[in-house]
């Protein structure tokens, strides 16, 4: 029986996500595309879960789309309808009211660079890489460039997706695609340190905090406050603020 080709692990509160198929360079094909959502939602209705941590084995985190997929002699509706289905993967990373972490491990290219700018904090090893290098091919990263964008800016993601080089780890924390890159040898202890310290807060201010974030992050000023006062008032509800709040009064 071959093996599955994404692994998964619970470890208490914290879930890891491995993408398993480096013979293809943990290509985000249909099925591993399809496995990743679906893990995800199971992820998302587990209440014993408060963290994700994605992760790949072998030298590449992940290469993108499958090639060989993207010029199998579809026709264009469904070569829409795959790149959608990459985008909904994405959007449902954004909207998982459990924080994603992205361990990175090797190169993240185009569609995995993508990924990686969709989890919402994520930490590389020094000698990883990360490029969006579509048009290097004469295909320019689109569906990338949102992610990333959001991420980096708009020079720095038009710098990756208009010249398609490499950027090194050291670079890509520079200009804030990933949190930090460190020695291999420490990238576990890593994303470890941030999985529990985001664990061991109130699940449903985490849930409510990012959902919130990430809208007030599209709105104009006036509206993200809105949205983001709204927000705090409904989190003073919660029993576990209440909790918190109290047991601080009374030191």
């Amino acid at each position: 029986m071959s093996n599955p080709i994404l692994l998964r692990h619970v470890d208490g509160a914290i879930a890891h996500l491995t993408l398993n198929d480096p013979d293809h360079a943990n290509a985000l094909s249909e099925a591993m595309m399809t496995a990743l959502s679906g893990a995800l939602a199971d992820l998302a209705a587990d209440p014993a879960v408060r963290v994700i941590v994605l992760g790949a084995e072998g030298r590449i985190f992940c290469a993108g789309h499958d090639l060989a997929e993207l010029r199998d002699g579809r026709d264009l509706a469904a070569q829409e309808a795959l790149f959608n289905r990459c985008s909904e993967l994405m959007q449902a990373i954004v909207a998982s009211p459990k924080p994603v972490i992205a361990r990175v491990q090797g190169a993240a290219v185009a569609a995995g660079c993508q990924l990686v700018a969709s989890c919402d904090l994520a930490f590389s090893a020094e000698t990883a890489r990360f490029a969006v290098s579509g048009i290097n091919l004469g295909l320019f990263c689109s569906t990338p460039g949102v992610a990333l964008g959001r991420a980096v800016g708009r020079k720095a993601a038009l710098d990756l997706l208009l010249t398609g080089r490499i950027a090194s780890a050291a670079e890509a924390a520079a200009m804030g695609l990933i949190n930090r890159c460190v020695p291999a040898a420490d990238l576990d202890a890593a994303v470890n340190e941030a999985a529990l310290a985001i664990a061991a807060k109130a699940p449903d201010a985490i849930a409510l905090g990012k959902r919130v974030f990430n809208r007030q992050s599209e709105l104009r000023l006036a509206d993200a406050y809105a949205v983001a006062s709204e927000a705090m008032a409904k989190n003073l509800t919660f029993d576990s603020a209440k909790a918190g709040i109290d047991g601080f009064l009374k030191r």
